[in-house]
């Protein structure tokens, strides 16, 4: 960063993610080729191109970064991107994002959406819920009414929670139906996406409430955001990880809390999380086919390294070494080591 050009961006300003690259369709040098081409045609609002990052760790994510960060804002604008050649069987969609968007996108999960299909018409319901979550990928919708989902952390825990208000309202609607008439098949109901994502629950103490949280996010709070976790007497926070997900539990330790009280923990923890999930980013330094001393070594660098990089946080494993930070901060860090 420090030897660029008087006035030239950072290189994580002129790089964008672009998902949806065919994974083992060709060779990695070829499908690189393609992606330079792709994004230096006039027609897709491109530019010269620096340098393709492919492949990553992520399936089917490639990182282009551009010589300019005038052409990364008229990628972008571009409404679709469809990826063709004559090397390649058919076209295909990319989703193309700034670099610093979507940090943890690498979610994905089925639903089934059979349990509606007595009271919804599930076509609609999926387009009602794609109108709503623009930040996710759907695939097609099957026969059996399952479906698959991918998209940002957040967005999933948005979905999630729209979908357990649409499954309130039909248990509701089933307690007030054996009191009354059968009623006809009905219209969507109009539920809003909010970002409450936990369940009130009372208990013979008092009152708790729980927080799912991306792992990584929860360990850069624990590491740089403390006072998030600091509480009183009266309110006790347990945490349990599995694997890329860690729930928070926050309960009320004595009589003297209250439900308001828990509920603002609760709001506290969440709000910040969400900041931390539009500014943060993950790197991964693997150790594929390294010795032991190889790995040793790695990690006495990111140990020396650590001063200059405050912010960053570094977490190793036996296989890799994760780190997460500001977009700048760990392709810089990254870099260097």
């Amino acid at each position: 960063l420090c030897a660029q050009a008087p006035g030239r961006a950072a290189r994580s300003a002129r790089t964008v993610v672009v998902a949806g690259v065919p994974d083992g369709l060709l060779h990695n040098d070829v499908m690189t080729d393609i992606l330079v081409i792709h994004f230096q045609m006039a027609k897709n609002n491109g530019g010269d191109v620096e340098d393709v990052m492919y492949p990553t760790r992520k399936e089917g994510v490639a990182y282009v970064t551009f010589e300019d960060q005038e052409v990364v804002e008229s990628v972008l604008k571009k409404g679709e991107h469809l990826l063709e050649d004559k090397r390649l069987a058919g076209y295909y969609p990319l989703k193309v994002t700034r670099y610093w968007e979507n940090v943890f996108s690498s979610v994905t999960s089925v639903l089934d959406m059979s349990v509606f299909k007595d009271r919804f018409v599930l076509e609609d319901l999926i387009q009602e819920i794609k109108k709503k979550s623009t930040a996710l990928s759907f695939g097609p919708l099957r026969s059996n009414g399952l479906i698959s989902v991918q998209g940002p952390f957040p967005a999933i825990k948005l979905l999630r929670d729209f979908l357990l208000l649409k499954a309130k309202s039909l248990s509701e609607d089933k307690r007030g139906e054996s009191q009354s008439h059968q009623r006809p098949r009905r219209m969507l109901q109009q539920h809003r996406l909010t970002p409450e994502m936990s369940h009130f629950v009372h208990d013979a103490d008092g009152v708790k409430q729980v927080v799912v949280l991306d792992t990584d996010i929860y360990q850069y709070m624990k590491c740089f955001l403390r006072r998030t976790f600091q509480v009183n007497d009266d309110v006790v926070i347990s945490d349990i990880t599995d694997g890329d997900t860690t729930t928070l539990c926050i309960e009320s330790a004595g009589r003297r809390s209250d439900a308001g009280q828990v509920l603002r923990v609760k709001e506290k923890i969440e709000h910040q999380s969400i900041e931390l999930y539009n500014t943060l980013r993950k790197e991964r330094i693997c150790f594929e086919e390294r010795t032991r001393d190889e790995k040793e070594r790695y990690k006495r660098v990111c140990g020396r390294l650590k001063p200059h990089y405050p912010y960053v946080l570094i977490i190793p494993y036996d296989t890799h070494i994760d780190i997460i930070g500001k977009s700048s901060e760990i392709l810089q860090f990254t870099k260097e080591v």
